[in-house]
Order: C-alpha cells, then sequence, then structure tokens
C-alpha cells in the first residue's frame, strides 16, 4: 500500500475478493476514497452524481457480504451503480465513463458479469429480481437475488406489483433493500413517502419488536411460556410501538431502518438476512449526494452533474482535400435549449388559460417546469416516478375541463404506453403530450434514447403528432395543441434549440402552424430535403455545402408526421428527381416510413425516395455529435446523398 496516494485502500481493490480481504475497521476510509474517486471523475465526464454517493456504503457492505459473480444484484435505475463499478473490476476505466467506448452510466449486462440488467428506467427491479429467484428455484439452483429500490422507485405500480407477488410466495429467496433517501429526481412525493418517514422518526422496528418479546420473557415463571403462546399478541404490541408495518403486511420480514452510511453495521445486517430463506426487505436510511459540497442546498441533491468544458487544442493547418465537405456552422449554436423553450411557453400559455395544467414524472426540473411549479403551485402535479398514473390522471384532467399537459421524456414515454391508448385515445381527450429527448440523447446510451415514439403513437387513431424547427416554432406547436379537440404529441431534442434568425440560409416568414401542412424554407432544382423537428437545422447546413458545389436542393419542414401533408408530399416528390426525408428516429415506423406509406398509397412519383434516420440497432453510449455522426445524420452525411452518382441521374417518372 502506497501511503502516498490519495486512496491507498481503493488501490488494493480490483474486484470484490480483493474487497473481503480489506479489514472491517478500514472500510469506513475505503468508503471515503470511494466517494472521493466518484466525485473527481463524475465531476469531468459528467452523469448521475447524488445517487452513487448515497450508497456507497451500502454497496461496499453488499459486496462485502455477497458474491455477485454468482449471485444476482438488480439496480433499480442503474445510475445509483458507480461504486459497484469501482469494485467490480471496472475501477481502471472509470474515467471513461459515458463516454464513446467506455462505461455506461447505468448497470450493463453487456459491460460485466456483475451486471444483471442493462437498467435505465425506475421501478422494475424488484419485478426482475423476483424472476430470478424464481427462476433458480425451478432450476434447483441456491443463490441469493437481491434488488435495490429507491424510496421514490417503490411508488411505481410495477414495484408494488412486485412486492404484492413475492409476499405471497414462501419458496423463493429474495432480498429487497429499500434505499430509502427522501429523493428521486425531486422530493419524493406520495402516501409511502409519509409512511417510510413515520418509520424514520419513530423507533426501530425490529428493537420494538424483540423489546415486546423481552417484557413478556421478564415475567416469573410464565414469561417464557406466554410468549411462545401469544404471537398475535406480540405483533399487536408492536404495531401499537411502531407506526404501521405495511411491508410485513404484504408478506415480507421487514428489517430496520438501518443506518445506510454505518459500513459496518450494514455488513452485520446483511451477514444476518442473508440467512434468512424467503422474502426480506431491508429498510436503509441514506443520504442522497452525501459527499458532494453543498447537495444538501439543491433541490435535486446533486442529482447529476454536467461534464466540464474540455479546453480546445488549436487546430493545426491541414490541407484540406477539395472534395471533403466541411460544415458551413456548427450544429447547435449557443442559446436556450429546447426544454428551456418549452419551459417557458408553459409559463406564457398557462397565464393565458387557467385550464392549462403541468404534469410530470418525477422530472419537474429535467422537463423545465421549476419554474412554472413555482408560479402556478396549483396547476403543477408531480406524479412521482409513474408515468403510468401520470397519463391516467391527466386523462381525468382532461375529462374534467382541464387542458393537461404531460410532459415525459420520449423514452419514459414508453412505460405508460397502455394508459395512453386506454386513458387517452380510446376517450378522445385533448391531453397534450410534451415528448423532450426526442431523437439520440448521447452519453445516457441506449436505455434514454427517444428513438421510437413517432412508430408507437403514429399507429393509434386521432392523435396528432408534430415537431418543431426552433423554439418559437415549439410555442406555436404548443398553443395549437391545446387548442385541438383530441390528443397530441409534441416531439423536441435534447439540446439547444435555434432561434428562426439562427437557422442558416433561411430568411423567410415563419408561417402560420396549420393542421397537417409542411412549410417550404427554401427552393432549389437539384433535390430536396423534407425534414421533421430539430433536423431542419441539419438540411439548410447540408443545403449551404452543397451551394458551394453548384448543387441547389430543396429544404422543407415537415411540421406534422400525423396527420401528414400528402398533398405536399406528392407536389415535393414530383418536382425532383431525388428526395430525401431526415429524422432523429428510428427508421422503422418513423416520419420516412410515413412518407413511403403515403406514397405506396398515391404513386407513383418521379423522385426516388431515400430515408435518413436511425438505424434498427441498439446504439452505444457517446456524445451526441458522434452518435449522430455514426448513425449517417450530419450535414455532411446529407450532402453525400446529393453529390453521389451525379454522373448517372434518375430516370424520371410520370405518376
Amino acid at each position: 500500500m502506497d501511503p502516498s496516494s490519495p486512496t491507498p485502500l481503493l488501490d488494493q481493490v480490483d474486484n470484490p475478493a480483493d474487497l473481503k480481504g480489506i479489514p472491517r475497521q478500514q472500510l469506513p476510509a475505503l468508503c471515503a476514497e470511494l466517494r472521493k474517486v466518484i466525485l473527481d471523475v463524475v465531476s469531468v465526464t459528467g452523469g448521475h452524481l447524488g445517487s452513487g454517493m448515497g450508497v456507497v456504503e451500502l454497496t461496499t457492505a453488499l459486496h462485502y457480504v455477497f458474491d455477485f459473480k454468482d449471485d444476482r444484484l438488480v439496480w433499480d435505475v442503474g445510475h445509483q451503480c458507480y461504486p459497484h463499478k469501482l469494485l467490480t473490476e471496472r475501477k481502471a476505466r472509470f474515467h471513461t465513463l459515458r463516454q464513446k467506448g467506455g462505461l455506461s452510466g447505468f448497470s450493463n449486462k453487456w459491460e460485466s458479469p456483475y451486471d444483471a440488467y442493462l437498467m435505465g428506467h425506475a421501478g422494475t427491479a424488484a419485478s426482475a429480481a423476483l424472476g430470478i429467484a424464481m427462476g433458480d428455484r425451478m432450476m434447483g439452483r441456491s443463490r441469493h437475488s437481491v434488488a435495490v429500490v429507491g424510496d421514490a422507485a417503490m411508488g411505481c405500480g410495477v414495484a408494488f406489483e412486485a412486492l404484492n407477488h413475492a409476499g405471497s410466495l414462501e419458496k423463493d429467496r429474495l432480498l429487497v433493500i429499500l434505499n430509502d433517501n427522501r429523493w428521486s429526481i425531486a422530493k419524493t412525493v406520495g402516501a409511502l413517502s409519509r409512511h417510510l418517514n413515520k418509520l424514520r422518526s419513530g423507533t426501530l422496528y425490529n428493537r420494538a419488536k424483540e423489546a415486546v418479546h423481552h417484557l413478556i420473557q421478564s415475567i416469573p415463571v410464565v414469561g417464557k411460556p406466554l410468549d411462545a403462546r401469544l404471537g398475535d399478541t406480540v405483533e399487536m404490541l408492536k404495531s401499537m410501538v411502531v407506526p404501521g408495518h405495511i411491508f410485513e403486511e404484504l408478506g415480507f420480514r421487514y428489517f430496520g431502518p438501518i443506518d445506510g452510511h454505518d459500513v459496518n453495521g450494514l455488513v452485520e445486517a446483511l451477514e444476518a438476512v442473508k440467512k434468512l430463506d424467503g422474502v426480506v426487505l431491508m429498510h436503509v436510511l441514506t443520504e442522497k449526494g452525501k459527499g458532494v459540497p453543498g447537495s444538501e442546498d439543491r433541490y435535486d441533491r446533486a442529482h447529476a452533474a454536467k461534464p466540464q468544458p474540455v479546453a480546445k487544442k488549436k487546430p493545426e493547418k491541414v490541407p484540406v482535400e477539395p472534395c471533403v465537405l466541411q460544415p458551413v456552422v456548427p450544429v447547435t449554436k449557443p442559446g436556450r435549449s429546447w426544454t428551456e423553450w418549452f419551459g417557458e411557453g408553459m409559463h406564457i400559455l398557462a397565464k393565458q388559460d387557467p385550464r392549462v395544467i403541468a404534469i410530470t414524472a418525477a422530472m419537474p426540473d429535467g422537463t423545465g417546469l421549476m419554474e412554472f411549479r413555482d408560479a402556478f403551485p396549483e396547476r403543477f402535479v408531480d406524479a412521482g416516478i409513474a408515468e403510468q398514473h401520470a397519463v391516467a390522471l391527466a386523462s381525468g384532467m382532461a375529462t374534467s375541463g382541464m387542458r393537461p399537459v404531460c410532459a415525459i421524456y420520449s423514452t419514459f414515454l414508453q412505460r405508460g404506453y397502455d394508459q395512453v391508448f386506454q386513458e387517452v385515445i380510446l376517450q378522445k381527450l385533448p391531453v397534450l403530450f410534451a415528448l423532450d429527448r426526442g431523437g439520440l440523447v448521447g452519453e445516457d446510451g441506449a436505455t434514454h434514447n427517444g428513438l421510437y415514439d413517432l412508430a408507437y403513437l403514429r399507429c393509434m387513431p386521432g392523435i396528432v403528432l408534430m415537431s418543431p424547427k426552433d423554439g418559437s416554432e415549439l410555442h406555436e406547436m404548443m398553443q395549437f395543441g391545446l387548442g385541438l379537440s383530441g390528443p397530441a404529441a409534441i416531439r423536441y431534442a435534447r439540446g439547444n434549440a435555434p432561434n428562426a434568425s439562427e437557422l442558416l440560409g433561411w430568411h423567410g416568414r415563419q408561417q402560420p402552424v396549420e393542421l397537417g401542412r409542411m412549410e417550404i424554407l427554401r427552393e432549389g432544382s437539384d433535390g430536396a430535403v423534407l425534414a421533421y423537428g430539430h433536423m431542419v437545422q441539419t438540411a439548410l447546413e447540408a443545403a449551404a455545402m452543397l451551394d458551394k458545389r453548384g448543387v441547389h436542393i430543396e429544404v422543407v419542414n415537415a411540421r406534422f408526421c400525423k396527420p401528414l401533408d400528402e398533398a405536399g408530399v406528392l407536389a415535393l416528390c414530383d418536382r425532383h428527381d431525388r428526395v430525401v426525408t431526415l429524422e432523429d428516429h428510428s427508421r422503422v415506423g418513423g416520419f420516412g416510413s410515413a412518407v413511403l406509406e403515403c406514397l405506396a398509397a398515391h404513386g407513383p412519383v418521379r423522385a426516388q425516395v431515400q430515408v435518413m434516420g436511425v438505424p434498427d440497432e441498439i446504439l452505444e453510449h457517446m456524445s451526441r455529435a458522434q452518435v449522430l455522426d455514426a448513425c449517417g445524420l450530419t450535414a455532411a452525411h446529407v450532402a453525400e446523398r446529393f453529390l453521389a452518382d451525379r454522373t448517372a441521374p434518375v430516370t424520371p417518372r410520370g405518376r
């Protein structure tokens, strides 16, 4: 051990076997070193910070007691697994967190045998761990199945469904660790949170039970026989001491609350519960963001950290080959994010219409609704990590005459898919879905890419789907969507939104949004790009690059995926030999698919139509610029489509 190293104990630990060789009295010091490494690295790479910092002792204790190369550990959400990664043979690569070719920001079964799942959504860990436990029993395999579930995730309906099922079983071995830090991304909400607060503030549950037993057994002569006979009475007396025991009523053996930052106490508790059969719930009290300076003053307890800006080296002057297309401007200019534009729009609309109400699923900041929450507290609802409930709640509010806006990331609306259909579409209710992070998100990777919303919503009758080219058009679409008599969804990307004045090569006047009508931004005779949403900026950049090569293309802002401007699509495809559709969505079932369906129904047309979108594969985490390049969705890639085979033009076909 090198005493001069800032992490002398962690230097000795590459895997859980090494960890087990550390003396127990040194575990608190090891935990301090883990916190230092996480804080140092995540401050540079960006990523989820507070959740991992809060479970350092719990993670250390779990690996000290169990063997998760054989036993199974399922992290709910997965963003709390940074200390787990450091202890499971990934320490040397931890600095690559969320970088292309580096470590995932979530647990990832493809990355390590210590990870049971690629887990990026909340609420499902208990179900997954129970399934493992049941399967092990059926296969005759004996090992431990452990789920670490946050108190906010425990409020998910699917988590309760798992507890309900598990509590009715007697033969399966399952340990659910309730990581109670009173936070998700925002403060945990709901009756369960209130119940857990009672457990936090009351006498420790198991001490109460032991105290009642001790009291009865201390009665001379008859104490011990009486204690053996009065099982129900003990339970009744225990309930008088402890304010509720919902988990034992569900069939779990409950232990806690336990101090989640006493690593040696956690080791002792885990060693005790490890010997038990059946289903067990261990209630651990932790502090989200522990060790992060100032986290106690932040509304999100340091939930996430942004990467530090990297100092750019002066590029060396290298001769550029004439055939290489150089971008005219950066894809994204400094400015307000799409999320900020949305938050501002909600504020404006709420002032105009008292029926406007905002609903989010534990993401008030991520969806840009913090200022709305403060300005209109009576018209703001945080449903917790329960997208299913949030959507059903919105339908009820719409039934009562309100104008609900459900602000949910594209990837998370998938969780409420059944409610979108049953409670909104079938009822033809005016609920507006604001789908943030529609498209490729970059470092958060496969679990958070919003690549399927068009495909999974376009098939539903009666819904209007639209996407803006810039921030001001987002505002107009929000107002337009709230004026409809049925459901609608607006998708917009992660990152900054351009102002209309920043759209390259377009100096026209904003045309009013009309249902199912596209907007021509610039004319050209050598082909056309029909772009959806923020990809309009990419199309305009490609057009500017092509102008320098003597190729002039038309750029069209599609605006609507449903209803599609069929007349506009057919006219466009009859004006040109080549038309490219461009979208930040899976090519399967997306905007391009809608265009091809239109042509199949009403063609033939003159143009050869090509669909540019995200390929049909699971994409690894990398920066957003890198993943757009990997998917062939940059301006240079678009331009290349029009430069290829220029010597062999497509033969026109009449309609």
